[in-house]
């Protein structure tokens, strides 16, 4: 009963600080997950065991040239399609079965811009024609959430089958459909609010979100697993480092910003 107490408290300043951040301005946002990429950086650090501080210079750098000088679209794309074959390489590493020692060079990259191209897309979607989206950046928060809780849930519930048993033994087939099917009536209700994007944008979105936001989840158990630890770290108490809270909106947030620019330039 305490260790749930400690969760629900824990969840309710963690979604109260980034509701407060969206709302309050967008410089407020942009700063916020600034912030936490540099932790979720410290913690994967820790984890593959990655020496100095190369990486947190060069993820400022990358974030402040990103965020506040770089404005040509061809060069974010060019950051976009990077993070995203970054991440597809993850992927191998994900579902290779024989274990993959990753050298100095390689931790450096899938660090720099699995997490760190992660925030900055993150941090990039909201702008839409120069304004900041609110309810859409909340809208994709809230998919990523219903889709855990359910995810959970659903599996706690009636989840039989294991869905990569080797890499994260507690996740079902069953809790990660029944996520999906939650996610997809959130997109429902959302596009009745959120009216940048019609029904059918808001549900593609909600597939994309889930499914590399899934991926992303057991790519940082994979991580875990390789380095024999059970949490990132322990900075949430009940629910271990940011890393953990933020592992299927850094992985996911990439393919989501592709998603809105396809959604752009078709419409």
């Amino acid at each position: 009963m305490r260790e749930i107490l400690r969760r629900l408290i824990t969840g309710v300043v963690y979604v109260f600080l980034l509701l407060s951040a969206i709302f309050l301005s967008s410089d407020a946002f942009d700063f916020l997950f600034m912030a936490f990429g540099l932790a979720c950086l410290h913690e994967y650090k820790r984890i593959v065991k990655l020496k100095g501080y190369h990486i947190y210079l060069a993820y400022l750098i990358l974030w402040w040239a990103f965020i506040y000088i770089i404005q040509d679209q061809v060069v974010i794309n060019i950051l976009m399609l990077t993070t995203i074959t970054i991440n597809l390489a993850l992927l191998v590493f994900l579902f290779n079965k024989k274990e993959i020692h990753l050298n100095t060079l390689q931790k450096f990259l899938f660090g720099l811009f699995y997490i760190g191209g992660g925030c900055i897309f993150l941090t990039m979607i909201p702008y839409k024609d120069d304004e900041f989206a609110q309810f859409l950046i909340m809208g994709i928060f809230i998919l990523i959430w219903v889709n855990d809780s359910f995810a959970y849930l659903v599996g706690r519930s009636i989840g039989r089958t294991k869905l990569y048993p080797a890499v994260s033994p507690k996740k079902t087939i069953e809790g990660t459909f029944g996520g999906l099917v939650f996610a997809l009536v959130a997109a429902y209700i959302m596009s009745s609010y959120e009216t940048n994007l019609s029904l059918q944008e808001w549900l593609i979105l909600a597939v994309v979100i889930v499914v590399t936001g899934s991926l992303g989840d057991l790519i940082e158990s994979k991580f875990k697993r390789s380095a024999g630890v059970k949490d990132s770290g322990a900075i949430l108490p009940g629910h271990g480092g940011m890393l953990d809270r933020l592992d299927s909106l850094v992985f996911a947030a990439p393919f989501a910003y592709l998603t809105l620019n396809i959604f752009s330039y078709v419409s």
